[in-house]
């Protein structure tokens, strides 16, 4: 219920469509229930001896009814899936708004697989759920109390039998439900696996092609997919117990009306309770009893519905870690960059801090290079400063205000990062380099891929910017995606310009141009680099040597190869190897 009452924002303009549902299933409803009760006094009349024109007449007002109640059941159809789909849409827009307002905190505590799994599998079962509670669960206990009524009214008490077939029918509902529901639990789990099993697998299809690894793939998503079928199989069994408890109630009732009205009828001679009554009580029985079996169903499918409500509420319940602060700063002064006594770790429950003992001073203009080994916390160091992750303790400025105290937009608009394995979106080279800067025009981009290298190979496409990128960017190398992502970059005029080893795809050649290019376009523009080769940063202004999470050495590059044992060994590893090379 709480869920439900924090997504009642997601109804808005579907309210309409909601009321109006309401309004014709009850119509059809009162039309439904009123027809057994006009059908059994005209049975009564024709047993009477009554006139064929009072049967006519009698006749088209019940066809009349029958078609009005038709009317309203169609309508009632229609604005309710327009409501339903609209509140599934307005769910999945909320749910990905906050995702986009999450933190790279927030976003570690859920794999991509389950978010999608969220907003598809789960959205798609609470818009069932909610159209089945528009219009089921509204129509159903109406007609069943309303069926109550008019067969007491008519039957007395004949109608008694539904007092024993309801309450059975209720326990026999919450018993499957209270087993039903930790196997409907388990499987949207293990949905979350699958999904991530094929993510992996086609992000990764040319690696599992290059080792011949399909039939392990293949192996792997059905052993996957039989847990899946497994844990759903026993969950419908539960759920199956359903049906024959419902007919086992149907056929007590059908068989205690007849047997024990027909007893009446003899006895009574007509006088207590006739044929007429007789019918419309079966009537008003298996109207109760449907009614009884929509209701099991509104139950099984809100009893599914429950972990999804349950699943898109931890998303919904997620507190952003990064926010806006109450009065932001607006504009970045420039491009320097302090860090004073920073500490950092991914998770409060994390043993160890990934970053310690950091202090740092970059004045703006600088090239900085950063050197260090795999999981020397290079890439988070430098993920501090576009608060893409905020510090555990310390603090880190541009231009000489805390990061927190900016406006998110504000300050990611003046960094721009280009990583190793940056992105591409489908469409066209145009559309993908105007994320830059989307008022950019054909000259300023085409002055961007000349300083990053890429205007060559762009130029040699028969369509030019208009080329067409596959999704993931699968249809260019990645050297040249590396190109296009700084290109995008450039076109930011960012006040800090971020590299993380995003040249590693390219010659050092091409490495060397694209540095060049950088000094006279951008000389005002802080550049960070990070690099595995000591040709990318050793022409920097000030080199980081990385080591286990903290600053080992720091310096320009002579100073470096006299005063850093890292570095110098670094250095002579790669120089050696090119001159062996030679």
């Amino acid at each position: 219920m709480g869920t439900l009452w924090k997504l009642r924002g997601c109804v808005k303009e579907n309210l309409k469509p909601t009321l109006l549902c309401l309004f014709f299933i009850v119509g059809e409803v009162a039309i439904e229930v009123i027809i057994p009760f006009l059908t059994a006094d005209l049975l009564n009349v024709i047993k009477a001896g009554a006139e064929i024109k009072q049967i006519v007449s009698t006749g088209i007002v019940l066809v009349l009814l029958a078609l009005i109640s038709l009317t309203c059941g169609g309508v009632a159809g229609v604005e309710c899936s327009k409501a339903a789909t609209g509140f599934a849409k307005n769910v999945r827009e909320e749910l990905f708004i906050r995702i986009q307002g999450f933190g790279f905190s927030n976003i570690d505590k859920f794999s991509s697989s389950s978010l999608v799994t969220r907003m598809t599998t789960d959205i798609n079962n609470v818009q069932m759920a909610y159209m089945m509670t528009v219009r089921t669960a509204v129509r159903a206990p109406l007609m069943l109390i309303c069926s109550v009524i008019f067969a007491y009214v008519l039957g007395g008490k004949l109608a008694g039998s539904f007092a024993v077939v309801i309450p059975v029918l209720a326990f026999g509902l919450i018993i499957v439900a209270k087993f039903a529901m930790p196997a409907f639990s388990a499987v949207f789990k293990k949905y979350d696996k699958l999904n991530e099993s094929i993510e992996e697998n086609v992000r990764a299809m040319r690696v599992v092609k290059g080792f011949s690894r399909e039939e392990y793939e293949k192996e792997k998503f059905n052993s996957a997919a039989d847990s899946i079928c497994k844990d759903f199989t026993k969950a419908e069994r539960i759920v199956a117990i359903n049906s024959p408890l419902m007919q086992l109630c149907m056929y007590f009732n059908m068989v205690f009306i007849l047997a024990v009205g027909s007893k009446m009828i003899v006895t009574s001679g007509g006088t207590i309770l006739d044929v007429g009554q007789i019918t419309a009580m079966l009537t008003y029985g298996f109207q109760i009893l449907f009614s009884l079996m929509m209701l099991s169903m509104i139950y099984v499918m809100l009893t599914i519905s429950a972990e999804s409500f349950k699943r898109i509420a931890e998303v919904m319940d997620e507190v952003p870690c990064i926010k806006n602060p109450e009065n932001p700063v607006t504009e970045v002064k420039d491009g320097s960059i302090n860090f004073t006594d920073v500490a950092f770790k991914y998770s409060s429950k994390a043993k160890r801090n990934a970053l310690f003992d950091i202090d740092l001073d970059i004045k703006s203009g600088m090239t900085v290079g950063i050197l260090g080994g795999t999981g020397s916390s290079k890439t988070t160091l430098i993920q501090l400063i576009p608060r893409l992750y905020d510090v555990t303790d310390g603090s880190v400025k541009v231009g000489g205000v805390d990061v927190r105290d900016y406006d998110l937009k504000t300050l990611r608009d003046n960094v721009a990062v280009v990583l190793q394995k940056n992105e591409l979106f489908s469409g066209t080279i145009r559309e993908n380099l105007l994320w830059g800067n989307e008022n950019a025009s054909d000259e300023e981009v085409m002055k961007a891929c000349e300083l990053a290298q890429a205007a060559e190979f762009v130029k040699s496409f028969p369509e030019g910017l208009d080329t067409h990128i596959e999704q993931g960017g699968t249809n260019v190398s990645g050297g040249q995606k590396q190109r296009l992502c700084i290109a995008r970059a450039l076109l930011k005029k960012p006040k800090i310009l971020i590299l993380d080893d995003s040249t590693s795809a390219v010659d050092t050649k091409t490495d060397a141009l694209i540095r060049k290019g950088f000094k006279s376009y951008i000389p005002e523009t802080t550049k960070i680099i990070i690099a595995q080769r000591v040709a990318s940063v050793m022409e920097s202004d000030l080199i980081l040597v990385m080591d286990g999470g903290k600053i080992a050495a720091m310096g320009n590059h002579d100073e470096l190869m006299k005063n850093s044992d890292i570095y110098r060994e670094i250095y002579e590893q790669q120089t050696k190897g090119g001159e062996d090379n030679a």
